[in-house]
């Protein structure tokens, strides 16, 4: 069991941590979240260095930041770049402040960049309750859950720094001395990447494969099949299996073909359940089948992450129709014949 594993189980902050071919860990504390805190990674070159994912902007974070820095024997001043894995806000939030510390020079995947200017465009509060509306939630439950998170939303959707460098799937990171590349895994969200270091044998994997717990894949506002490359993701990272991932939560870890195959074989699970779930209703919104799967608890006590539980439902019954295994009428989900979720 390796020091961050260690303190996830003890529910404490992992240390700040050396890390193969001179990477340095650091815990960004993320405030009154399951999750915690932020993986943030520094990755030195020849003439700076790199903050892949520097987390939630807080003065405790910043705080946490700049401390690990200064154990790697660095200011924010040295910080040449910072790569997004992908722009949420507990990835995102600091890259403005790191930026404006030091003049450095932000980098994400273009879809990320898109999704992002999109945001902007919207009024929070009006785009996620119509959003949850497509997604068959009761006015009253999206009344109740826009009150439940309050300025949450308006933190999510909050103008983050833009991007002066765009990465593609394959690209190089501009950092001398190293052969960081791009691999581009949607899913997690449209422009989500993780990073290969080949020297080092890692790959820092993101919010895309966790050591413990499934990353949130659900229809998002741009729509399109965020699962269907969600799973093509996983087969694409399983090539790397050599690596220890670098996760952007959690703790580190050996495995990542066989964790990629559990999430694979997770997410084909809830596949079958849908289906099952539709043939004995019939015609169901999506708020009814998602009323009526397993969750980790009781449906009436998910709470707010009820609008995840519901996009998760909704990315999986996509999945279905686009395989033939669901068709869409009447606004809801009916069984028909197929095979992906039938093996």
């Amino acid at each position: 069991m390796n020091a961050q594993q260690a303190a996830w189980r003890a529910r404490t902050l992992p240390p700040v941590e050396k890390l193969p071919g001179g990477l340095v860990s650091v815990p960004v504390p993320i405030p009154h979240n399951p999750l915690r805190y932020t993986l943030s990674y520094l990755i030195p070159g020849d003439d700076g260095l790199v903050v892949v994912d520097p987390g939630w902007d807080s003065e405790t974070g910043w705080q946490a930041l700049t401390d690990g820095l200064a154990e790697a024997g660095a200011t924010a001043a040295d910080v040449t770049g910072v790569v997004l894995t992908h722009v949420h806000p507990d990835h995102h939030g600091l890259t403005a402040r790191l930026r404006d510390a030091s003049g450095a020079w932000v980098a994400m995947h273009p879809a990320e960049r898109a999704q992002l200017r999109r945001d902007r465009d919207t009024e929070p509060s009006q785009a996620l309750g119509d959003w949850m509306r497509t997604l068959h939630v009761p006015d009253a439950e999206i009344d109740r859950l826009l009150g439940a998170f309050g300025k949450a939303v308006d933190l999510h959707f909050a103008p983050l720094a833009d991007a002066d460098v765009m990465l593609g799937d394959g690209d190089l990171v501009p950092l001398a001395g190293r052969r960081l590349r791009a691999v581009w895994t949607p899913g997690h969200t449209p422009g989500h990447l993780c990073l290969l270091e080949p020297d080092a044998q890692v790959l820092l994997t993101g919010d895309h494969v966790l050591p413990r717990i499934s990353p949130n894949i659900g229809l998002q506002l741009s729509g399109e099949d965020p699962l269907g490359r969600y799973l093509e993701s996983l087969e694409k990272v399983s090539a790397y299996d050599e690596c220890e991932a670098l996760p952007g939560h959690e703790y580190r870890f050996h495995g990542i073909a066989a964790r990629a195959a559990e999430l694979d074989r997770h997410h084909r699970e809830r596949c079958r359940e849908i289906v099952s779930v539709v043939d004995r209703l019939g015609a169901a919104t999506i708020w009814e089948v998602a009323s009526e799967l397993t969750w980790s608890r009781p449906w009436a006590e998910i709470g707010p992450m009820l609008v995840g539980a519901v996009a998760e439902t909704a990315a999986h019954i996509e999945l279905l129709v686009r395989a033939g295994e669901l068709e869409w009428k009447g606004g809801g989900p009916q069984v028909v014949t197929g095979a992906l979720c039938r093996s």
